[in-house]
This record gives structure tokens, sequence and C-alpha cells, in this order.
């Protein structure tokens, strides 16, 4: 059975789509952020908790701040990079559930009243929603460079507070020269996959 999304969007968003090490100096906007935000929100997460919080980093003050945490092979990406996004977990998302989970507003205290429960499940579903935002920025025509080689105590003391648990730095914008590394390989359908 084929798939029923047009082959040249499976293309954009996975075959063909790279993380980019360069960028042009081509602007990311706040209208393509949220057009981005207003796609990938709709993916799925336990209870709708939705813990993906995301600090845009513009000014050139705030990004020289966030260079420092870098990893030295990531400063220059980020350095460059047209955009650049700090995704966290919100470990008060429960906060928000009474609006985000209508039909159950109890679950908030019946499931995430503890402080590691909701850690735990903060970190797992805003990662799920990183890689919605990653398929977005490339739905948007953008290329996305994620990267966790960072000072994460660092990033979390200069840019959130302690409810926010920093996920990865995200570089955004169009792809400048010599913006691919070779593509590595992928493991096989027989490699990944057991039927039971």
């Amino acid at each position: 059975m084929s798939l029923v999304l047009d082959p040249a969007a499976q293309d954009l968003l996975f075959r063909e789509a790279r993380t980019a090490n360069t960028f042009t100096d081509e602007p990311v906007t706040d209208e393509q952020v949220q057009a981005i935000y207003d796609l990938v929100k709709f993916g799925p997460t336990a209870f709708n908790q939705s813990p993906l919080r995301i600090t845009l980093v513009r000014s050139p003050e705030a990004r020289e701040r966030l260079v420092q945490h870098m990893a030295e092979g990531n400063r220059p990406k980020t350095a460059s990079a047209p955009l650049v996004a700090i995704l966290s977990a919100d470990n008060e998302f429960h906060e928000e559930l009474p609006g985000l989970f209508p039909h159950f507003p109890q679950a908030k205290d019946v499931f995430f009243a503890e402080r590691p429960a909701r850690e735990g499940a903060a970190a797992l579903n805003a990662t799920l929603q990183a890689a919605y935002f990653i398929i977005g920025v490339r739905a948007a025509g953008l290329s996305a460079g994620p990267m966790t080689g960072l000072d994460f105590a660092g990033v979390q003391k200069e840019f959130l507070d302690d409810d926010h648990t920093p996920l990865m730095v995200i570089n955004i914008g169009k792809p400048g020269e010599d913006a691919w590394f070779p593509r590595s390989p992928r493991l096989e359908h027989d490699q990944v996959i057991t039927t039971i």
C-alpha cells in the first residue's frame, strides 16, 4: 500500500530533508513561526498535555549569551542562523490541563499532582512535540538544525526558570552554502519492525 501523502511532500518532510549546518541570511519571520506552530500544535500528546515551550532567540545580545553555552562545534551554526529556538519542557504544564483536557479536568490532580510525575511526562511529551516542530519547520520550506550539544544547566539558568527543562536548541532558516553533511545510513524495515 502506498502512502496517501504526495511524494513531493514526502520528500520535503523526510526523504530530502536534512539537518542544515549553514544558513543564508534570509530572515525567518514571526508570521512563519506562527504558521509553523498553528500546524504542529495539533500533534498528539498524552492527555493533550502540550508541555513544549519555545523561546525564540532574536536579539544579538541574547544570541551571544546562548552561543557561550553551545558545544564548540555548534557555536558557529548558532551564531549565524537567522533564527534560533530553545525548546523546553514546562514542568508545570498541568496547570493548563483543565482547559486542554476539559472532559477530565481532574487529571491535573489525579495524575500530575507530584513534581516527579510531571517532569517525566513533560520530558516525553515535549520531546514528541519537538519532533512535530522540526517537521513543521520543514513544511514551511525551511531547514532545521536541532542540537543537543550544549550546556543544559547553563541554558536553563540563562534563559529559563526552574519550571522549564531545556531539551534542545534548533537553528532555523534557509540552507546556505555547503549546508549538508553526507546522508548517514538508516536502518532497514526488518532491523526495526518485529511482528509478534
